[in-house]
């Protein structure tokens, strides 16, 4: 039972005992999974080893107006991104879209000190790389923890902080979620196959409803699980895990420089931990209605736009809402 809550802590369900053969396989770097425009690699050095880190760049016809970079969440990958960056590139962005380093399309290295920190500076190191001096900042989900630590990081090349449904608005160990180490949260990630990541999916982000394009993500991730190297990617998301509940950002809200954007659905109810605290706690865990108005009462320059009955995915689940919510935003 302890670790059915360690998998509930993770955002995950356990893995049931389906054959291998029935798992989608796309590869632990996602080779065989199709992004949506084409994916380059990006190589550089970091904490003593060469690390490759994998990214789209769609550029509109002439010049762009600006450059927006996308920062994916947890459970997902840049390829999500995909109505997002056709609108943007349709109002005249440059979009770049990494899979951060462990992630995805990216490198998943043996051993490496996850922070936000060293991903923020992953990503302004691409960033400087393609030439991109200034950048509208856009994170979902742990990639709003990541847009803002960048924000934090690096203000002077930020122009707009967006942040749609980001996790991170409160810190869960506070509230009383227990420390679970890496290597229980590693055999927890070992567990996870596809019918576990399709009902969790299912269940917590999308209300009970579920169509091809919800599929599509529960397979993308599950496909890194069910291939050979599944070892790898299960490490890897046990050490980033760890980040996301080690390195809360929501302390220094009060200290972003730049306009910030916060996009909630307001059905979100995410809360990692929720499983392993008492019923009273547990539910006051993940109110993003409250949670949404109080970090937006400590930006000195916010926007909060809320959807009303959307959950934790509204570029998936209500995307035309959210992409005309985007514009109105960027204007």
């Amino acid at each position: 039972m302890r670790m059915l809550a360690v998998l509930f802590m993770l955002a995950l369900l356990p893995g049931s005992p389906t054959a291998m053969a029935d798992e989608p396989d796309y590869g632990a770097n996602l080779e065989h999974f199709e992004y949506p425009y084409p994916v380059h690699d990006f190589v550089f050095e970091s904490q003593r080893q060469a690390l490759r880190m994998a990214y789209m760049d769609v550029r509109p016809e002439g010049n762009p107006v600006a450059t927006a970079v996308l920062l994916h969440g947890k459970n997902f990958c840049g390829a999500y991104w995909h109505q997002t960056i056709d609108r943007l590139v349709g109002l005249g962005y440059r979009v770049v879209v990494p899979d951060q380093v462990g992630f995805c399309k990216s490198m998943k290295p043996d051993y490496y000190q996850y922070s936000f920190a060293q991903l923020a500076a992953n990503t302004h190191a691409l960033l400087d790389e393609l030439g991109v001096e200034e950048v509208v900042v856009l994170g979902h989900s742990m990639g709003g923890m990541l847009a803002t630590r960048y924000a934090l990081q690096y203000p002077e090349h930020t122009r707009q902080l967006i942040m749609l449904n980001p996790i991170g608005l409160e810190d869960w160990r506070a509230e009383g979620v227990p420390h679970v180490s890496i290597d229980r949260i590693y055999q927890a990630e070992l567990a996870r196959d596809f019918a576990g990541i399709r009902e969790y999916q299912k269940r917590y982000y999308y209300d009970g409803e579920w169509n091809e394009e919800h599929e599509r993500w529960a397979r993308m991730l599950a496909g890194m699980y069910g291939s050979e190297d599944r070892e790898r990617v299960a490490w890897n998301q046990a050490l980033t895990a760890d980040m996301v509940l080690s390195q809360p950002v929501l302390y220094q809200f009060d200290q972003l420089r730049v306009p910030t954007v916060l996009l909630i659905g307001l059905r979100d109810r995410t809360a990692i931990g929720r499983d392993l605290v008492d019923e009273e706690t547990a539910g006051r865990l993940g109110d993003y209605r409250s949670l949404g108005r109080a970090t937006h009462a400590r930006l000195r320059e916010g926007t909060l736009v809320e959807f009303d009955d959307i959950g934790h995915m509204p570029h998936i689940e209500a995307p035309e809402r959210y992409l005309d919510a985007l514009e109105e935003v960027l204007r």
